[in-house]
């Protein structure tokens, strides 16, 4: 068969690669974003009882109504923002869904759209599948900071959207309120459409205020804005997000969103409205839990010779290995998991024109135990 591949030099992705690698070899998976512990024991109690109970069938096309109005609140709550449930809020089968969606409902063939890079690898294969094509700049070590400027000079007449991550994957970086304050002057100025990346919305360390575009109203009524529950009730594999847009935005999402999944996991959904509703905790407490681990894991790798860069949000924490090896970072990233039984995610993957650097990223979304085990194993190399 000849097959004219839509994406012809892409194969599985570097999170699929690694965690297969990390467990033909039996070793500490440091390396995909998702928790090795289990979630909180009344989300699952919830989940039983629905189950058990009838919520079986479709879900709404937008997402069950008791969802959609607990979204409205804790967006509310978070941000002071008040958002339509009925018109504005869209749940989605995982935070990758709702990005697909939302570029395919933007997004036509000659469009331009800017991502900075390091960035997630589903944005651009999703542009590239719309017909439009990324626009990549890229952000350096250690502060991964945005320059403006140059984000102003790659505006041209093509340009339709800005891809933007906050707080960021893998560079565990966040945006400053003149950070938002820039991007939504351009994106006013030039008559553009963001897409904000906020899945990990929750875990923003150390004091530092939680932003998010839902603080912007300027920019917020030109924004798709996306977030999952799957990362911040340590439930990746429910696949579990929604997109929070205009109406205008949501009826144009919602046409697509019903062709490619219609609806999602339905007792999930009736869970995390009653987790949302009766243990708000779980969410205003999320920083904590995770700024703790973070803690843990940077304490127990003082004595390595790894340098870590600091970790101001997410579950991620960067480590530069140059003091360990010359290797390439996929190369060392395949060397210490088959070598040392320890998987992580090396840096370059993330950017279209890989930066010369010695950079991986671990997951710290695991127990003690685990991060004590993989930090003795690393404290030795």
């Amino acid at each position: 068969m000849a097959i004219h591949s839509k994406l012809p030099t892409l194969g599985s992705s570097i999170f699929s690669q690694m965690s297969q690698l990390a467990a033909e070899q039996q070793a500490i998976n440091l390396s995909q974003g998702f928790p090795d512990f289990e979630p909180d024991n009344y989300l699952l109690q919830q989940l039983s009882y629905h189950s058990l109970h009838g919520a079986n069938q479709y879900a709404p096309m937008p997402g069950i109504l008791p969802l959609r109005q607990q979204i409205s609140r804790l967006v509310k709550r978070c941000y002071q923002r008040t958002i339509n449930p009925d018109t504005e809020i869209t749940v989605t089968s995982g935070a990758t869904e709702a990005l697909f969606v939302a570029i395919q409902a933007l997004v036509q063939p000659g469009d331009e759209v800017i991502v900075f890079d390091p960035a997630y690898d589903s944005y651009a294969p999703a542009v590239k599948l719309a017909g439009g094509s990324t626009v990549h700049l890229s952000l350096q070590a250690p502060d991964f900071s945005v320059n403006w400027q140059q984000v102003a000079a790659a505006i041209n007449s093509r340009t339709k959207l800005i891809i933007v991550n906050s707080p960021h994957n893998p560079s565990a970086t966040v945006f400053n309120h003149t950070d938002w304050q820039a991007l939504q002057a351009l994106v006013c100025q030039h008559g553009l459409y963001c897409l904000s990346d906020e899945v990990y919305e929750h875990m923003v360390f150390d004091g530092a205020p939680q932003l998010s575009a839902n603080c912007y109203l300027a920019l917020a009524e030109r924004s798709f804005i996306v977030s999952s529950f799957g990362k911040t009730f340590h439930v990746t594999g429910w696949k579990l997000g929604y997109c929070i847009a205009p109406p205008a935005l949501s009826a144009e999402f919602r046409k697509i969103h019903q062709y490619v999944t219609f609806s999602s996991f339905s007792p999930a959904q009736y869970a995390i409205a009653d987790m949302l509703a009766n243990q708000p905790q779980q969410v205003s407490g999320l920083a904590a839990f995770y700024q703790q681990k973070r803690d843990r894991l940077v304490m127990a790798l003082s004595s390595s010779r790894l340098r870590l860069l600091t970790s101001a949000a997410t579950y991620f924490q960067l480590a530069d290995y140059a003091a360990i090896s010359d290797m390439a970072d996929v190369e060392f990233c395949r060397w210490l998991a088959i070598e040392h039984k320890v998987a992580a995610i090396p840096l370059s993957v993330f950017y279209r024109l890989p930066a010369d650097s010695k950079l991986i990223r671990f997951c710290f979304a695991k127990t003690p135990a685990t991060l004590n085990q993989a930090a003795e194993v690393l404290c030795q190399l």
